[in-house]
This record gives structure tokens, C-alpha cells and sequence, in this order.
């Protein structure tokens, strides 16, 4: 699988990346059994041999089982640590009331956590996971550089935050965000309509405030969750999603048997077209699935053929 650079870090990472949200098999308190461990490993170690050396993980992730689990590597591929990144996130609480916490105290406390159960000395990269509207950036500076000076994370990042958000927390870290990791599929696709529907009086007018433009100006690489959107054009029901989803799943399917490749492949191949240089995070956790994605490096789209799926997945004309 082809590598880049992962903005302005040393990190070589694959074009793909996997998503390891799911591995810990439910978000309550199941235990992790002999079964749910061995399916972890199953799609992790698909994701190796398919080229993937990039794991993304958060410490909310099946309440904590998700990091735990991918642990289990190490077991018998020790080695392995040294041959691939790991990315995990905080800033987020479940317990009442649902919250946000970019606390020096949250953020040291939920590494400690995170290490703690993926068995390793460092992070690859550590990711703010939603912006905290109470967020105080001379905290966050205080723990990046505690945890920077201490080894225990290499690079920083964000995640879902806007362009303001993250020229805030620049003005104050001594870090480079390498990173932000937004939503991103042929039927998320409102950080390009915003640049589209600009002053017009428009309701898909969102609050992006041209992430795309100022990722790509600063050298901050973007990454793509849901990239699959749940499978909503790949098998899952479209009932209630509209019936332009439905016709964005034909299209893709049509496609796809055009070029010989599996549905999943066109839509990830969609997000690696566009010049910025995303890099979509499949969470499957189903190896066919993820291999199927895979397949996106086999293809390229045309403009046009790009264009055509951007309009099916909006569903409406382009103004």
C-alpha cells in the first residue's frame, strides 16, 4: 500500500488507515471473551497484511475494550510495535453529565489510561477527540509539553474541530497539529458544500469555516471517519435515508462493477481523489469489508466521475 507523510510529523503512514473503534465488540461493561479477542486480532491482522500501518483508536472507544484488546497483539508479535502508529483521542466523558474535558488533568489522566491498556511507552499521535467550549489552551499547551518532553507522545492533533478552534489552540501549543480527523463520505460531504454554497442563502451552509483550505495551507493532515458511512451505500437498509441515498448506492455499485471492484472500493477511492490528500479510517470490522476498501488503490476516478457522485451523495444539482 502506498504511504505519505502525516502532515508535518516523521510518521510515513499508510494511505489507508484502520479504525479500531469497534474491536472491544459493545460500548457497556461486556467483558472481553476469548471469541471478541479473536475476532479483534482476525480484522486487525487483515488490516496488516493488506498494507494498513496505521491503527486509529479513542479511550471512549466499547468503553475502554477497543485499546485494551488491540493490546493483544503484542502477545505473540512484539515486534510489531515498532512497525506501525498508534493514534488514540480524548476529551470526551460519557458518564452523567455527557461532557467534554480538554483539562490538563483529563488529558494526562486519559494518556496514562490509554498506554496503560494498549501496552506501550508511547503514542504515536494523540488526538483532542471534539472541541471542549471550556477548553482553556494554556492547559492543553501544559500537558502536550509535559507529555511531549516526557516521550509519551510523539505528535498532536485534533479532531472535528473548525478552523478558528484550531488557530486558537496554535496560538498557544508549542506543538504542531499534524492532524484533524472530521466525518467524511459521498453523503457527508458538507466541508465541500460549504465552500460551494458560499454566500448563498443556502441551509447547507455549515460551520467548517474552510477546514479543507486552511488543513491544506498549514501542511495539517485531514483524515476521514465513517468514510464507509455506515454502510449505508454498501448493503445497510436506505429506508429511512432518503431515496437519493439509494440512488448514490446504484451509482456506486454501477461503478464499481465497471471497474471491477467492490462498492466499498469507489467510495474510498472518491475520498483519496480529492488533492488534499485525506486519509479515510475504515472501522469495519468485518475483514471482506475492509479488503474490499483495499481495493480503492487499484482505481482512480475522473473528474467527472467524481463530480457524479459527489452530486448523487448531496443529492441535489450543484448551484
Amino acid at each position: 500500500m502506498q504511504t505519505y507523510q502525516l502532515g508535518t510529523s516523521d510518521l510515513n503512514v499508510s494511505r489507508i488507515g484502520y479504525g479500531a473503534m469497534s474491536i472491544g465488540n459493545a460500548w457497556d461493561d461486556t467483558p472481553l471473551t476469548d471469541s471478541i479477542r479473536e475476532s479483534a486480532m482476525k480484522i486487525v491482522r487483515t488490516a496488516l497484511d493488506a498494507g494498513i500501518n496505521f491503527f486509529d483508536h479513542a479511550d471512549i472507544y466499547c468503553n475502554t475494550k477497543s485499546e485494551e484488546v488491540f493490546s493483544d497483539l503484542w502477545k505473540t508479535e512484539p515486534h510489531l510495535r515498532q512497525q506501525i502508529y498508534l493514534q488514540t483521542k480524548c476529551g470526551i466523558l460519557f458518564n452523567p453529565p455527557h461532557r467534554f474535558d480538554f483539562s490538563y488533568e483529563h488529558i494526562i489522566t486519559s494518556v496514562e489510561g490509554s498506554l496503560r491498556r494498549l501496552r506501550t511507552d508511547y503514542l504515536d499521535v494523540l488526538l483532542l477527540h471534539r472541541p471542549d467550549p471550556l477548553v482553556e489552551p494554556e492547559e492543553v499547551a501544559r500537558a502536550f509539553d509535559e507529555l511531549k518532553s516526557a516521550g509519551k507522545v510523539r505528535w498532536f492533533g485534533v479532531s472535528n474541530h473548525t478552523a478558528a478552534q484550531m488557530d486558537l489552540l496554535r496560538k498557544y501549543i508549542n506543538q504542531p497539529i499534524v492532524t484533524n480527523q472530521v466525518q467524511f463520505s459521498i453523503v457527508h460531504t458538507q466541508m465541500l458544500d460549504e465552500g460551494i454554497v458560499f454566500n448563498q442563502n443556502n441551509p447547507r451552509i455549515t460551520r467548517n469555516e474552510g477546514v479543507i483550505e486552511y488543513c491544506r495551507l498549514h501542511n495539517i493532515a485531514l483524515q476521514a471517519w465513517a468514510p464507509l458511512a455506515s454502510g449505508k451505500l454498501t448493503g445497510n437498509s436506505h429506508t429511512n435515508d432518503g431515496a437519493h441515498i439509494q440512488k448514490a448506492a446504484d451509482l456506486v455499485a454501477q461503478m464499481a462493477k465497471e471497474k471491477g471492484v467492490h462498492p466499498e472500493a469507489v467510495m474510498i477511492a472518491w475520498i483519496l481523489r480529492h488533492p488534499a490528500r485525506i486519509q479515510p479510517l475504515p472501522g469495519t470490522t468485518k475483514p471482506e469489508r475492509l479488503l474490499a476498501a483495499c481495493e480503492a488503490e487499484q482505481i482512480s476516478l475522473t473528474r467527472e466521475e467524481w463530480y457524479h457522485l459527489f452530486v448523487a451523495g448531496r443529492g441535489e444539482a450543484l448551484p
